[in-house]
């Protein structure tokens, strides 16, 4: 069993979506290297300092999810992770011993990744030339520096899915198998088949935002779920902002039509015109329209923030998303307070120098802990 299979065990173990088989697996795994010691694994010992530095990476990590819920589940997967690890000689002397902090860092949830058919995760870095390849060893996709793109004419008969994830400070951009273009925003997921079938709309699952170039297909719908809310499309240009975390999902039509559903029955399907903005209100299970400025969501794409009519509190949280950092906000006053704000591709401390004037706000820096006071 190699890293990858070992880390998607615990994961689904601890989501308690492992089955008997499964759990005996990794438990009989577990046993085999608690058994045998470092000592066995050629006399290799952890110091004390490495164990606090392996913690403090695994602590940074638990801090990037700080609601109540989000947290409880990280703290029980990231501990059951490093007792597993502190348990294993093998992991510590052929992982742990002989990685680099880079390369720890990027296990730990900070790098691009694919996750595969088959439950496997292949990290994709933004500057590389690849091939990715299914279970039987055929190609399905290639990489491109900061695009990967699917093979149009190649790929299983059957559906399968992969998911691209990718984490806060990060974009990427994908081409699916039927020319669809997609770019993901920090902090975003998106869950898609390898190859789209005949007779069957083309479904894709977003976790966070995208904007998404549609390949016309009349015969073949393309849909977007986002939780509760189903986007349907033919072929068109536009951004979904579906965040888990936020209030409202936003879809804003660049081009073409849209066809924004709720799971609710008495919610009418809201159907969009270029220009305008759909809301879908989370709680209260309804649709609220305006016309908008389509530069202004889709800015994230040149690597700008824009903000119009947005509370501070999602400000804030943007602005973790966009640079990789956990901001606690102790200024209460201004949580719910709406602004407007625009900022160029320019280093956090000048925004934050910004707010500071504009807004009398005060701030501490802990290389990456930010407090607002």
């Amino acid at each position: 069993m190699d890293k990858d299979q070992f880390l998607y065990l615990v994961e689904k173990y601890l989501s308690g979506k492992a089955t008997p088989e499964e759990e005996r697996t990794l438990l009989r795994y577990y046993n085999s290297f608690q058994e045998s010691g470092l000592d066995e694994m050629g006399g290799s010992v952890v110091s004390d300092d490495r164990k606090k530095a392996i913690f403090g990476k695994i602590h940074k990590e638990i801090q990037k999810e700080h609601t109540a819920i989000l947290w409880t589940k990280e703290v029980l997967k990231y501990a059951a992770i490093a007792i597993l690890l502190l348990g294993s000689g093998y992991f510590f002397k052929t992982w742990v011993l002989n990685t680099s902090d880079d390369a720890l860092s990027i296990q730990k949830g900070n790098s691009i990744t694919l996750e595969m058919e088959n439950g496997s995760t292949k990290i994709i870095t933004e500057d590389g030339h690849d091939h990715v390849v299914d279970s039987k060893g055929s190609i399905i996709a290639n990489q491109n520096g900061d695009q990967l793109v699917y093979d149009t004419d190649t790929g299983p008969k059957e559906l399968i899915y992969n998911t691209l994830r990718v984490p806060y400070g990060k974009k990427f951009n994908l081409q699916l198998s039927d020319g669809t273009k997609a770019y993901l925003n920090a902090g975003s997921s998106l869950k898609y088949p390898v190859r789209f079938l005949e007779g069957m709309d083309r479904r894709v699952f977003l976790n966070g935002e995208v904007f998404l170039e549609v390949q016309k297909d009349t015969a073949h719908p393309f849909i977007v779920n986002a939780d509760q809310l189903n986007i349907k499309v033919l072929g068109t240009k536009f951004n979904v902002n579906a965040y888990p975390e936020d209030e409202t999902a936003d879809v804003v039509l660049v081009e073409g039509s849209v066809q924004l559903m709720g799971h609710a029955d008495k919610l009418n399907p809201l159907v969009l015109k270029p220009g305008f903005k759909g809301s879908f209100d989370k709680k209260n299970q309804d649709f609220d329209t305006q016309e908008v400025i389509t530069d202004v969501y889709t800015s994230w794409m040149q690597g700008d923030l824009v903000f119009r009519n947005m509370t501070f509190q999602n400000i804030l949280k943007k602005l973790e998303r966009h640079y990789d950092v956990v901001i606690i906000n102790n200024n209460k006053r201004l949580s719910s307070e709406k602004f407007n704000a625009s900022f160029g591709n320019e280093p956090l401390i000048k925004v934050l120098e910004n707010l500071k004037a504009t807004y009398h706000i005060g701030f501490e820096i802990d290389k990456d802990h930010i407090t607002i006071y």
